[in-house]
Parts: C-alpha cells; sequence; structure tokens
C-alpha cells in the first residue's frame, strides 16, 4: 500500500483534556465479491467488531462500510462493499455495483472473497477480469473450507490470473 493518509485517534494527558493524535494510514484496502461469500465475516475479524451485519441471506450488505482497521502494527482505511450481484440489473443492484467499482478505484489492496465450497464460477471469472484491468493489487481470499482436507480445492482459483 503506497498511499499515505492521517487519520485521527483521541488520546487523553494527564490533565484528561483530549489531544488528537495523528495516525498514520497505511492505505486502503476494499473487500469485494459476490453475495454470502463472507466478505463481511472478514471485515468482522480484521476489525475484532461485529461492525459489519452477517446473515445467512444474500445482499444483507448493500452500502459500502468505511472503517479504521488496524493490523499487525498497521493502520489502514477498510471498505466493506456489498455484494455485487451479476443477475441483479434492478436499481440496489445497480447502486451495489457502482460501490464496488469506486471502493475498487480507491484501494491501494483489494481482497475478492470468493466461495471455495462452490468453486470458480462465470461469475467470479467475469469479476476477476474486471480486477485485472483495475491495475491494483489483489488477493483472492478461497472462503469457505473448514476441512484442512480440502485445502486443494481453493488452487483452481489461481487459474483466475490474479
Amino acid at each position: 500500500m503506497t498511499r499515505s493518509r492521517r487519520a485521527s485517534s483521541k488520546a487523553r494527558t494527564s490533565t484528561d483534556e483530549q489531544v488528537v493524535d495523528p495516525v498514520e494510514i497505511a492505505g486502503t484496502v476494499a473487500i469485494v465479491g459476490f453475495p454470502n461469500v463472507g466478505k463481511s465475516t472478514l471485515v468482522n475479524r480484521l476489525t475484532e467488531t461485529r461492525a459489519a451485519v452477517v446473515h445467512e441471506t444474500p445482499g444483507v450488505t448493500r452500502d459500502r462500510k468505511e472503517l479504521i482497521c488496524e493490523w499487525s502494527g498497521t493502520t489502514f482505511r477498510l471498505i466493506d462493499t456489498g455484494g455485487v450481484d451479476r443477475e441483479d440489473t434492478g436499481p440496489f443492484g445497480r447502486q451495489v455495483a457502482a460501490q464496488a467499482r469506486q471502493a475498487v478505484e480507491e484501494a491501494d489492496l483489494v481482497l475478492f472473497v470468493v466461495d471455495a465450497k462452490v468453486g470458480a464460477t462465470p461469475g467470479d471469472e467475469e469479476l476477476a477480469a474486471i480486477l485485472r484491468s483495475s491495475r491494483r493489487d489483489v488477493l483472492v481470499i478461497a472462503n469457505k473450507l473448514d476441512d484442512p482436507r480440502r485445502d486443494a480445492e481453493a488452487l483452481e482459483f489461481h487459474r483466475l490470473g490474479l
């Protein structure tokens, strides 16, 4: 992550005044993927909060959510996006897709979350092509493989070329 930004956090002095300390923001990370692949669960793990709503029903996250996150001593802006649904051509579907595109444009790093139980889908291939053309750094997060004996199934996502 190359861009540097500043955010502020509050600290207390001995006189109990609030002082703003600048916090170095290493960059922006966007989390994208299709509905119900575990994007919001990943956000909650990274932020150690329950800031993102998690539900079995696909499409619960509609609006993008921006959070400041610290992971392994690095502070960054994290953008949780709604699940992109190729088949939802209505106003909400278009809005979610537009918000995801905007998040990718703002990102220094994109986490592309996929459902490894389902395997690589034509939609994953289409989204991977869009991410390749964005010229952003992308990590594919193969989710939903809880059995270590099935880890090899995640290797099929290498063919996405990310």
